[in-house]
């Protein structure tokens, strides 16, 4: 959140004395507050703890990225790389929490090298947290590591180390901070363990990930206080626009995806303290069967199949006649603010989505760009990948970001 605040200004030679004292030392004083607070947050050390977890070989890399059918990926495979469960500190409703993440480190670096902060996309499952690493399921982000990037890979809010929440989902300020406060720790293990770090910072994911992408970098270009700058980031696919999701639902087009809707409906209504029972917003068996679904330890397969996919079926009657009119209006509001398409980026940004997704519409991305480009934004490119799906998209967007990024590093 920005530490600013409105004063008024002296307006007039004509008022008193005292006034204009009074209107100046406050002002003086309220400035010294901001910066001894920007100070204070940037010098804050938010790492707990970095855990080792094991190193592994270029060549091993290199292997994985071919058979994942990646050979640009693994043409840059230069370094072994040590990797590291980080433990760190971040804000959940303005309550200290520690959080976690992965952490991958290129080793025998000759020169500083550019951190990139990584986004996964949506998981049900407490398993596929990236900190949960095994050598036998690796999160592909690993090669980025041993490209020479110091590679942060974070949880998210309600994962790993803070499993015990549950996700904001499609949150903005919390998917920002989160991101954010595991760069700046992060940074904080590279300099206590002497390894040199660029002043260049990435960002890139893909579906939620890609929201999370553009998230962080409003949080770090919107507030300085945070001392970060952003090279460049892409994000793929991401649900940017929410007031346009809940046009679709609205429509009564069936949906493939009914966990999705279930997940942040969920997410609002407890990080928000809403505390409504389920059943205010899904018709029976519904509600019930969320309620038992979303706990952690299942697929997104498996939920969507145990929902309804009609909308008419899925939601409470009352819920859904309530958002196609005037009701519901406070999760009308969350979803506005927590919504991109009025976010105008300032660094080096592309936005990627395939024309025939099915989970999120393509014109999703289309709108969130267009509403860009309308407020200003002049460093962002939209690449719409043709034919593809939500889940075909990724690696032609892999395969076009890594080269601008290559080319972006060190210039």
């Amino acid at each position: 959140m920005k530490l600013t605040k409105d004063f008024i200004p002296l307006k007039t030679i004509f008022l008193s004395m005292l006034l204009a004292m009074t209107s100046w030392f406050s002002s003086c004083k309220e400035s010294e507050v901001l910066e001894e607070k920007q100070v204070l947050e940037t010098q804050k050390d938010h790492l707990v703890s970095a855990e080792k977890l094991t190193t592994i070989p270029a060549a091993g890399l290199r292997e994985v990225a071919v058979s994942n059918g990646q050979p640009q990926l693994a043409q840059m495979v230069k370094f072994d790389v040590d990797v590291y469960r980080l433990v760190y500190l971040t804000q959940y409703n303005g309550q200290e929490i520690q959080a976690s993440g992965l952490m991958v480190v290129p080793l025998k670096l000759t020169q500083p090298a550019p951190i990139l902060s990584a986004h996964h996309g949506t998981t049900f499952d407490q398993k596929y947290a990236p900190s949960n690493f095994q050598l036998s399921s690796l999160t592909g982000f690993e090669a980025f590591g041993a490209a020479g990037y110091l590679t942060l890979v974070p949880d998210f809010i309600g994962y790993g180390s803070s499993k015990q929440i549950l996700h904001p989902y499609y949150d903005v300020q919390h998917s920002g901070l989160a991101v954010v406060d595991m760069i700046k720790a992060g940074k904080s293990f590279f300099q206590k363990n002497n390894v040199k770090a660029s002043d260049q910072l990435f960002l890139a994911g893909y579906s939620e990930g890609g929201y999370v992408t553009l998230a962080a970098q409003k949080e770090i270009e919107e507030n300085p206080e945070h001392g970060l700058a952003v090279t460049a980031s892409g994000a793929g696919a991401g649900g940017y626009d929410l007031e346009g999701m809940l046009g679709r639902v609205v429509s009564g087009e069936p949906y493939d995806y009914p966990a999705n809707l279930a997940f942040i409906l969920q997410a609002y209504n407890k990080t928000y303290n809403w505390n409504r029972p389920l059943t205010d917003f899904f018709q029976e068996p519904n509600a019930t069967r969320i309620q038992e679904l979303i706990d952690g330890t299942r697929t997104s397969g498996s939920i969507n199949s145990a929902l309804s996919k009609d909308p008419a079926k899925l939601f409470n009657p009352a819920f859904l006649t309530n958002l196609r009119g005037d009701g519901e209006q406070a999760l009308k509001e969350a979803l506005k603010k927590n919504s991109l398409k009025n976010f105008v980026p300032k660094s080096p940004t592309r936005m990627y989505h395939g024309t025939a997704d099915p989970m999120v519409p393509f014109e999703n991305s289309q709108a969130t760009y267009e509403a860009m480009k309308a407020a200003g934004a002049t460093n962002v490119t939209f690449i719409p990948i043709k034919g593809g799906t939500h889940f075909s998209s990724l690696e032609p967007m892999i395969k076009d970001l890594i080269p601008w990024m290559e080319g972006l590093r060190n210039q």
